[in-house]
């Protein structure tokens, strides 16, 4: 089956859109990759979904506008990959998470206890059904929400799937807005699989990204191949005092967001480096520093040993200053990006989604309860017909 894999990340920086050819049943699975791209959000859109993500109010009447546009949004990036490569059979389409509240942290306004998580994807499936005339798969966090999980990540069952090794311990790290990893022990595919562990390390371009924007004006929105982070020296005592933050003494399974690591977070930064007396650029490296050092600690403090080798996905693989730093944290470790074992890291979060919608549609679960905290598998996503369709 021809299968469409749609998300926009934290970063808010475009829709990934990867088409792949995907076979066979559950863990068993084939995959071919045919063609992906990354189409960019109108300007205008972009800022009303990054304002949203910042804690702005908004209206309801606003909010339903604004979950309509950015599924237009995805069904363009869907309708401009199709028209390059040939039709899909069926879309999978995580949408653009604007608010996430993990398991068990207490909701605003309400004294009794909370026990699930919460999260808010916009881009609804029926309009992308509608626009591109296909079935499409949605909405794929909240069944594993419903199980007592975090909904998140949902990527590493692909990593098991496609980036296991006969004898190598791998951790498959993904740097897109906030990191995530998944630790694949050692399988040859035979026999069950082993137990995966994965959770959100924390910030990842998030950081990085709002200072770009906010230090260039708005004339830049990502550190392009880390340049500012390459003219710049690093703060270390800045460093160790954001990583006693909370969220890394918690222990997996967790999940995080821009709630933690966004605007708020970065003028704390940005306070404490002006206190500091930092420039510009040594703030970009100091925020560089800080995402690699919270990789580094995350795995030290929560793995039962150290990976053989990292594999990097997500724009944070094509920042060599951050890799580079990544490297230096981990020096037991190779770090190299996913596509030095063939699978591509600019796409690896949509193929991952577009493998999910082919599993709703066989009725496989696409959870590792293992990873969310989920208390059972759960078959991930909501189905939406086009109209008309038997």
């Amino acid at each position: 089956m021809r299968v469409i894999g749609l998300i926009s990340g934290t970063s808010v920086d475009g829709i990934d859109a990867a088409l792949v050819d995907v076979g066979g049943q559950g863990y068993e699975i084939t995959l071919t990759w045919i063609e992906g791209l990354t189409w960019p959000y109108p300007a205008e859109l972009q800022q009303q979904v990054l304002a949203l993500c910042a804690g702005e109010a908004v209206s309801l009447e606003n909010l339903a506008c604004l979950d309509d546009a950015v599924a237009h949004s995805f069904a363009d990036a869907a309708q401009a990959l199709m028209a390059q490569a040939g039709p899909a059979e069926l879309v999978a389409s995580h949408g653009q998470t604007v608010f996430h509240r993990p398991v068990g942290r207490p909701p605003l306004r309400h004294q009794g206890p909370m026990q699930l998580g919460y999260t808010l994807q916009l881009g609804r499936g029926a309009v992308l059904a509608q626009r591109l005339g296909l079935p499409t798969v949605s909405n794929f966090r909240q069944a594993d929400i419903e199980a007592g999980g975090e909904g998140a990540p949902l990527a590493p069952v692909l990593d098991l799937c496609l980036l296991s090794h006969p004898s190598e311990r791998r951790c498959v790290q993904n740097l897109g807005g906030i990191g995530n990893v998944a630790y694949l022990p050692p399988w040859n595919r035979q026999g069950s699989p082993p137990k995966v562990l994965g959770w959100d390390t924390g910030p990842a371009n998030s950081l990085i990204d709002i200072a770009i924007h906010t230090l260039s004006e708005g004339t830049l929105t990502y550190d392009l191949d880390g340049a500012w982070a390459a003219q710049g020296t690093p703060c270390l005592a800045l460093v160790n005092e954001w990583l006693e933050h909370p969220y890394f003494m918690q222990p997996p399974p967790k999940s995080t967001g821009r709630e933690l690591f966004g605007w708020e977070f970065f003028q704390r930064c940005h306070q404490a480096a002006q206190r500091q007396g930092l420039g510009t650029v040594d703030l970009i490296a100091t925020l560089t520093e800080f995402t690699a050092a919270s990789v580094a600690q995350e795995y030290r403090a929560f793995l039962p040993t150290l990976p053989d080798r990292v594999l990097v996905s997500g724009g944070g693989s094509h920042n060599p200053v951050l890799m580079a730093r990544l490297q230096a944290r981990l020096p037991e470790c190779p770090v190299q990006a996913t596509d030095a074992v063939g699978l591509s890291a600019s796409y690896k979060e949509a193929i991952a989604f577009a493998v999910l919608g082919y599993w709703q549609r066989q009725g496989f679960p696409g959870n590792l309860p293992a990873v969310t905290g989920a208390t059972r598998p759960a078959v991930l996503g909501h189905w939406s017909n086009p109209p008309f369709a038997p």
